[in-house]
């Protein structure tokens, strides 16, 4: 789909004193002709701006600048965006081809420069390895579990390390996958609430470093 035949909006996103504007399209019906509540595999959750890429994108606003980071399911690309907007060095990556696009749009707009790739989990082509992987609301699948797992580590430097960040809601999901990764990895976790004039959101941010062997 080219997005030259899409209505699109801009949304002006401020964080840690550093304000972007992003493309997103305007119209659902544009995207995406079937039930939301029928057909939920097909729904483009990127669509959406997640509380838990707010949350991560924050945090990585606190790293000493210069990372070499790979963001996984970037989706409308706050995180990648702000990231290099901080001085890091980001690889975009997203199964669908439209939301890297528009990524690419909010890019050019905000003047700013990172490389962005369409990468399948299953089977991903990533010959070069990161300091940080990270990516928010991407665990939601258990079929998803062994493929990023194996992610993680082949595109991790020795020293390197996952972020991940997901709302309270995915619990039932994420807690699983921890088990899981607890074999190659060492888990620290945080509680953050990000609040609004209509609630608090609980987001769960992990911190997945490599396990030495041996």
């Amino acid at each position: 789909m080219d997005i030259k035949n899409l209505t699109l909006e801009t949304e002006l996103i401020t964080i840690r004193g550093k304000t972007l504007r992003l493309f997103r399209p305007a119209k659902l019906e544009e995207v995406f002709q079937g039930d939301p509540f029928l057909e939920t595999e097909k729904f483009p959750l990127w669509l959406k701006l997640w509380e838990a890429s707010i949350v991560l994108t924050d945090y990585l606003g606190s790293l000493p600048p210069g990372k070499e980071i790979l963001e996984l399911g970037a989706g409308l690309g706050v995180i990648s965006l702000f990231a290099s907007a901080f001085g890091h060095r980001v690889l975009a990556t997203d199964k669908e081809e439209l939301p890297l696009k528009l990524l690419e749009k909010s890019a050019k707009e905000n003047g700013l420069s990172l490389n962005i790739q369409k990468l399948d989990w299953l089977a991903p082509e990533i010959s070069k390895k990161f300091d940080l992987v990270v990516g928010a609301e991407i665990i939601f699948k258990k079929s998803h579990f062994e493929p990023l797992i194996n992610l993680f580590k082949s595109s991790l430097k020795p020293e390197g390390e996952v972020l991940l960040a997901h709302s309270a809601e995915r619990k039932r999901i994420l807690i699983p996958f921890l088990h899981r990764a607890q074999e190659f990895f060492e888990i620290q976790t945080s509680i953050r609430k990000l609040r609004s004039q209509e609630e608090t959101q609980e987001v769960i941010l992990n911190k997945l470093l490599p396990k030495r062997e041996g």
